[in-house]
C-alpha cells in the first residue's frame, strides 16, 4: 500500500486524505464487496471489516482490519474517524441475528460516528433496535430479495442442470446487490433518508421459473425445474448447520412473503436517480459461474 501511496501526485495525496472515511462491516459479502468499490470510486476512504483479513481480497487503498461483531473489542480501535459506519446484522455464516446490537452502537456514537446504515434482513433485532433508539442518523435497509441469493444454485445446475427448491408458483421481487451498495453508499455519504427503513427492491416480480428462464438463456443450457417439499428445503439449511429460528424465518418469508416481499418499490430510483438493474443484467454478469 505504501507504494501504491507514493506513486500519487500531491494533489491526488491531499485529496485522498482529506476524504471522508467510512466503516464497511460485512466486506467482503455479496453487498459489502459492492458498498466498499462504489466508496471507493466516489473518492472516499473505505476502511473494512472482516473475520479473516488474509482472504479479504479487497482492492487496493483498503484498510483492511480484522474483527468480529460478536466481540466489540475486537473492532473498537477500528471506528476511530469515521464518519459513516455501514452495519450487518449477523455475526456468522450461520445468520443467527446479533445479540450485541447496544453494545456496538454505543461504541460509535463515543467514537463520534455521525451516520449508520444498517442492511437488515426484515427482522427487528438488537441491531435495529439500538440504532432507532440512538440520536445517530441512521437508515435501515431491506432488501425483499437479493439476486445473488441465485447463486446458491449453481452446483445444482453445472452438475446436473437442475433447481430444485420449494414454492415454485410464488413471484416475488428482487434486487441486485449493486443497488443496494449503491443506496447504502449515497446514503453515508451525502445523507438523506434520516430515520427511516426502506423497503428495496428492483423493478421486477419473478417466480423461480422467471428465474431460470432467464439463467437457461444466458447459458444455452436446458435447466429443469422440480419442485421439492418445505421438508426437504428444512433438512437442506440443518445440514448447513443454520438454527431452527432461522429456517422458520426462511421458510415462512419464501412460503408467505408479506405485501412488501411481492410488490415493486420505488425506493432505489429515489435514493441514487436512476432503474434498479434488472436480473437479466444480473444473469449476464454471472453467467459463466453457472456453465
Amino acid at each position: 500500500m505504501l507504494t501504491d501511496i507514493e506513486r500519487l501526485t500531491d494533489a491526488q495525496f491531499l485529496r485522498l486524505f482529506q476524504a471522508k472515511r467510512f466503516l464497511v462491516t460485512g466486506a467482503t459479502g455479496n453487498v459489502g464487496r459492492h458498498i466498499v468499490n462504489t466508496l471507493l470510486e466516489n473518492g472516499y476512504l473505505v476502511r473494512a471489516l472482516t473475520r479473516d483479513a488474509k482472504r479479504a481480497n479487497l482492492p487496493r487503498y483498503v484498510e483492511v482490519v480484522e474483527g468480529d461483531l460478536t466481540r466489540p473489542e475486537t473492532f473498537e480501535r477500528a471506528l476511530a474517524g469515521v464518519a459513516g459506519l455501514h452495519l450487518i446484522t449477523i455475526g456468522g455464516d450461520d445468520y443467527t441475528p446479533l445479540e450485541n446490537g447496544d453494545e456496538i452502537v454505543q461504541l460509535a456514537r463515543w467514537e463520534g460516528v455521525q451516520r449508520i446504515s444498517v442492511l437488515s434482513d426484515g427482522r427487528t433485532g438488537s441491531v435495529e433496535k439500538a440504532v432507532m433508539a440512538s440520536d445517530v442518523d441512521w437508515t435501515i435497509l431491506q432488501p425483499v430479495d437479493l439476486m445473488s441469493n441465485t447463486l446458491g444454485w449453481i452446483k445444482s445446475i453445472k452438475s446436473a442442470n437442475v433447481v430444485r427448491e420449494p414454492y415454485g408458483r410464488m413471484a416475488k421481487t428482487l434486487i441486485h446487490e449493486a443497488d443496494v451498495a449503491a443506496v447504502a453508499a449515497k446514503i453515508l455519504s451525502d445523507g438523506g433518508h434520516s430515520r427511516k427503513t426502506l423497503k428495496l427492491t428492483g423493478s421486477e416480480v419473478l417466480t423461480i421459473p422467471d428465474k431460470i428462464r432467464a439463467i437457461s438463456a444466458a447459458t444455452g443450457k436446458p435447466i429443469t425445474y422440480v419442485e421439492v417439499s418445505e421438508e426437504h428445503t428444512r433438512q437442506s439449511m440443518r445440514e448447513l448447520g443454520i438454527d431452527e429460528d432461522v429456517i422458520d424465518y426462511v421458510v415462512a418469508w419464501n412460503s408467505n412473503p408479506p405485501v412488501e416481499g411481492r410488490a415493486v418499490t420505488k425506493s432505489v430510483q429515489q435514493v441514487i436517480g436512476r432503474p434498479p438493474l434488472s436480473f437479466t443484467h444480473w444473469v449476464r454478469e454471472h453467467a459463466p459461474l453457472f456453465m
